[in-house]
This record gives structure tokens, sequence and C-alpha cells, in this order.
């Protein structure tokens, strides 16, 4: 009788029927986490395929919001050092907004205002620009006659189909170029400055809800870390290329005073501005320079003295004064900077360039304060997405099965 039942008996003593139907629960345990991951990943997948679509569409809402956060971001130090001083919320956000509102404007009016005399004299300048360059006036029109009798040759075998053309009318003055953009361009920054302004000012209350609001206190301090990384990542590195920037500016702008060449705080000011893109900025303000010296001075050599001197100044900023200040805990990988500029420039054209890196700082802080690969388990506090190595998913069923 006993050798009876014990045949009828499953594992851990329990009867067979239960114990295959438990064993029945951890298949269909495990195939339901196994699916769940595999939708997680497609829509991830998908998320991530769609999103640069959704920002390039979305650009009128997307980019002021982006750049307004970005801002806020890096005046988050100087919003701290006023709440430290007794100064309420609201007054320090909103003398925060009016310090970058003064210093934009300035930047811009040194900027804009002589750029327009500047393209204004461009016409009158041409026959200058042309004797300096005549040697390369002559080589291209060498080559374009070559061009010319080899479509002619090309011609002569049979007839082709001019490509149809779209006549456009450009804007005849610059009051018209404004009246076309000036509304939308108006609205952007209005939105962008009120997102800086509600952000620096609900910045504490927004901090601490965010950091009480976890289960655990290692999520909270995670939470707290990764915060303060951000803000410090940003606002120290956007702060200290400024100042090399400014630097840059303000030495190009004395030399080119020295040479005597119009406008220097202007030219000063497009170094500073084009020095924010790595690479593709000092190649673009060294061109403009060359451009600029080839419309005031007649011979040739003294004329791209300024390119030579932003491009020589550029050297030695990038390669030994940015590093030393800077240091190693900014340094990104120029591979990861290329493709941010490349993707941010695709999808928001000059505003997606200039924000490229300092968006690349901030995703690179993000994801290195969460960890690799478990930034689902960070962000959920270790929720069921949690990986816990080699197998992590497997691991659940097999801590139901020993009853963990």
């Amino acid at each position: 009788m006993a050798d009876r039942d014990d045949s009828k008996s499953g594992a851990f003593g329990l009867p067979a029927a239960q114990a295959a139907g438990d064993e029945d629960e951890r298949r269909v345990a495990l195939r339901r986490d196994r699916l769940l991951a595999a939708l997680t990943l497609i829509a991830g997948v998908g998320l991530a395929l769609a999103v640069p679509f959704a920002l390039k569409a979305g650009a009128e809402f997307f980019l002021p919001t982006t750049a307004a956060l970005v801002i806020a971001i890096s005046l988050v130090p100087v919003l701290e050092w006023l709440e430290r001083r007794r100064v309420p919320s609201a007054l320090a956000a909103l003398t925060c907004v009016l310090l970058f509102l003064v210093a934009a404007n300035v930047a811009l009016a040194a900027i804009i205002v002589p750029a327009t005399e500047f393209f204004r004299r461009l016409p009158e300048r041409i026959d200058r620009i042309q004797m300096n360059i005549a040697p390369l006036i002559d080589l291209y029109q060498s080559f374009q006659k070559y061009l010319n009798r080899t479509v002619q040759h090309l011609a002569a075998t049979g007839p082709i189909k001019a490509p149809a053309t779209t006549a456009v009318t450009p804007p005849s003055s610059i009051l018209e170029l404004a009246a076309s953009f000036a509304p939308s361009v108006i609205v952007q920054v209005f939105f962008g400055v009120l997102i800086v302004f509600f952000f620096l000012s609900g910045w504490s209350r927004l901090r601490k809800k965010t950091i009480t609001s976890r289960a655990s206190f290692g999520g909270a301090m995670a939470t707290a870390r990764v915060i303060q990384d951000v803000v410090d990542d940003t606002s120290a590195y956007l702060g200290t290329i400024t100042v090399i920037n400014l630097s840059l500016g303000l030495l190009m702008s004395g030399l080119l005073w020295v040479m005597g060449m119009p406008f220097p705080l202007m030219w000063g000011g497009i170094v500073a501005l084009l020095n924010y893109v790595p690479y593709f900025g000092p190649i673009a303000a060294a061109m403009l320079l060359a451009l600029g010296g080839l419309m005031t001075f007649q011979d040739i050599w003294v004329a791209l003295i300024p390119a030579l001197a932003m491009i020589g100044c550029h050297l030695i900023e990038a390669n030994a004064i940015t590093p030393l200040i800077v240091g190693h805990r900014l340094t990104i990988n120029p591979i990861m900077i290329l493709v941010s500029i490349s993707f941010w420039s695709w999808v928001w054209g000059t505003a997606g360039t200039l924000l490229a890196v300092p968006l690349l700082i901030i995703l690179q802080t993000i994801v290195g304060a969460a960890g690799k690969p478990d930034i689902a388990g960070f962000l959920f506090e270790h929720g069921t997405l949690t990986g816990r190595g080699k197998g992590s998913f497997d691991g659940s069923a097999e801590e139901r099965e020993t009853g963990g």
C-alpha cells in the first residue's frame, strides 16, 4: 500500500498532478517573461527609429523646448547661488532669465548690426575680391571652358532635355525677409523664455519631489547623483567653453583692430559663436575671415592673415588650453561628437548643430549614471525588466522554483 502511495507522489512529496501543474505554471510564466522582453525590445527599437523623424517634423515645438531646457540646466548653479542667499525662487529665476537675455542681446547686437553693414558693402567690394583671387578665377575659367566643350561634344550626339526649373523670387529687402520669418521666431523665443523661467522657478521643488518619490533609499541617492551630475557637467562645459570662446573672440578682435580690418567686434563675435561647434565651426569662421580679408585688403597674402591667425589660435585653444581647463571629466569621444553634430544638424539645422555637444553631454551623463546595460532597472527601480547578467529572465523562473 505504501509503494502504491509513493508511486502517486511527485517532487517534494507532492502529488504527481500538483507537481505537474506547478511545472506548467513555471513554463507559462517563463514564456510570459520572454514575450514581455521581446515586446519591450521591439517597442524600444521602433521608438528609437521614430523619435528622430518626430523631432524633425515637430521642430517648431521640440527645438525651442530642448534649447530652453539646456539653457535652464546651465543656469541652475546661478539660481542655487541666489537661493542660498535667501532670494525667493521666482525672483531668482527672473534674475537668471534677465541676465541671460541681456547677455544674448548684447552678443547678437555686436554681431548682427555690423553684419548688416558688412553685407551691404559686399557688392561694392566684388571688384577687389576678384582682383585678389584673379589667379583662381583664371583657373576656374579654364576649367569651365573645358567643361563647356565637353558638354557641347556630348550634346552633338543627341538631344539633352534641360531640367525643369522653378522660378523663386528672392526677398527684395531685409525687412521682407524678417517679415516672413519674424512672427514664428518671436513666438518660439517667447515660448522658450517662459520654459526657462518656469523650469528655474520650480527647480528646487521638482528636484526634491523627484528624489523623495523614489521607493528606496538607494534609488533616491542614485536619482540625486544623476541630477547633480547632469547639472554640474552641463553647466561646467557651457560655462567653460563660453569663457574660452569669448577670450578667443576678443583676441581675434584685437588682432583685426590692429590690422585695420573694419568691424573687429563683429568678427570676434562670429569667431566666438562658431567656435561652439567643434571641428566645423572654426573652419567656417576661417572661411568668413578670408572673405572679409579679401574685401578689405588689396594684397592677397595680407588678406589671408586673419584666416591664418584664426586657424593658429584655434589649434592652440583646442589642443592646449581647452584640455587643460576642461580636464578629462568632460572628455568625449570625437566620433560621438561627429555623430551627434551630424544627427542634430539633420534634425534641427544650425540650431541643432549648436545644441549637439550639450545634448551629448547630458545623454552621456545620464547613461553613465544609470549603468550599463541596466537602464530600465535604474528607471523603474529594479522592476520586472531589471537585468541580472546572463539569463536574467531565466533567473526569475529559477527564483520561483526555489521559492525566492
